[in-house]
């Protein structure tokens, strides 16, 4: 019989946002002045008593296995968190430390999903999201939410996708790529439905600290003891208090759920890194003056991004509430010509904006929207105008 490799692995789609961002890499090492506006990441340093605590567990020979579900000190810190900022009542026994948000969603669905589940995604959505279902062996089901309810799903749309078949619906406030927020009472309209149809709610919340604008941020799983008991709640630390490399996230369930999550984990990685979750421990408890000092930067660099870009042609723009992402429109240039190349779609535009324009942008056809582009304002004020020029440049090109 011929060796054949996985059908599951082959159907799974590589990320589309770090291969623009290798790509921009790249083209820096070769001297290139590019402009990435891929990254998901903060362009700051991780705060200085952050990085401290880890050297300090190093010396300390903190370097051996822990729990295969993180440290009873993290998952204190992590019990307290979830108390003073979500309002939610986890105990220790009911969180579970991975290795990054990506680890923990991949967690939640191994351990709620059987083969054919449906687990409803709201588009626009985070590109893992499907490829994390499948890769349980769900079945994703797309929503799309309409750019006039600001890219967002109703809960009567999400009632209607509902079968006997489904299992779980993915919630993302602040929202990754559209930069939107579900409002609080958008949020208990779905929880509604979610303890109608008695499913899971998979929330995540990895932006949750990035809210601008006097909007607050409500997790779901605090309008309730019944939406509260359906809710895996998860976060990190990647993108509030710049650790992305660190590799730390973190979930809050049932206990029977956490069970079974730390049981996949112990097979599947061990445990989280001693050091990072040391390194997490100070992030959370002790000085939040750096988290507050990214955000404001945030902000600023939000609402210059904002500003500048609404008046570009051939584009729609609506102001984002949280994470560090503008989420544009480019219909109105569907169609049009660049020099002799016509313009299909919005990763016509990327690649143009690459190739010629060394600007490195995120066509969003794998986040189920073909003619947006995300932009990161995770990066300098410096780098966010010299990109923008180009941009504009590009657009006034079109004909």
């Amino acid at each position: 019989m011929a060796l054949t490799l996985s059908r599951k692995a082959q159907a799974v789609k590589p990320s589309s946002t770090l291969a623009i961002t290798a790509k921009a890499k790249e083209m820096r090492t070769n001297g290139i002045d590019v402009v990435g506006f891929g990254a998901g990441e903060p362009d700051f340093n991780t705060p200085d008593n952050v990085c401290e605590a880890a050297i300090k567990a190093i010396h300390d020979g903190f370097t051996k296995y822990t729990p295969a579900s993180g440290t009873n000190e993290l998952k204190e810190a992590i019990s307290r968190k979830f108390k003073e900022f979500n309002k939610l009542d986890y105990a220790p026994n009911q969180i579970v430390i991975s290795n990054g948000g990506k680890h923990s969603l991949t967690n939640i669905f191994s351990a709620i999903t059987n083969p054919g589940d449906e687990v409803i995604i709201l588009a626009p959505f985070w590109l893992s999201y499907p490829e994390m279902v499948k890769m349980a062996d769900g079945v994703p089901v797309i929503v799309y939410g309409t750019k006039e309810n600001g890219y967002k799903v109703t809960a009567e749309q999400i009632k209607a996708a509902c079968t006997d078949k489904t299992k779980a619906v993915i919630i993302n406030s602040p929202s990754n790529p559209t930069g939107m927020i579900y409002t609080r009472e958008e949020l208990q309209a779905i929880a509604d439905v979610v303890v109608e149809k008695d499913i899971y709610a998979v929330a995540d919340e990895m932006y949750e600290y990035l809210i601008y604008g006097g909007e607050e941020h409500v997790s779901i799983a605090s309008l309730g003891e019944e939406i509260y008991k359906r809710t895996i709640t998860c976060s990190g630390l990647s993108k509030s208090y710049a650790m992305t490399g660190w590799r730390l996230g973190y979930t809050g369930s049932s206990v029977e759920i956490a069970k079974l999550m730390s049981s996949v984990q112990s097979h599947a990685t061990s445990n989280p890194n001693s050091i990072a979750q040391k390194a997490a421990v100070e992030a959370l408890n002790g000085p939040q003056e750096s988290l507050a000092e990214m955000k404001v930067a945030f902000n600023a660099r939000r609402e210059y991004m904002y500003n500048r870009v609404k008046g570009f042609p051939y584009v729609e723009v609506q102001e984002p509430k949280g994470a560090f992402y503008l989420f544009i429109d480019l219909g109105s240039a569907i169609g049009l010509t660049h020099k002799d190349r016509q313009i299909t779609c919005a990763a016509d535009v990327a690649d143009v904006l690459i190739t010629e324009y060394a600007t490195a942008v995120i066509p969003c056809a794998d986040f189920g929207a073909p003619n947006n582009i995300r932009l990161s304002y995770a990066i300098s004020m410096e780098e966010i105008a010299k990109g923008l020029d180009r941009i504009e440049a590009f657009l006034k090109e079109l004909k």
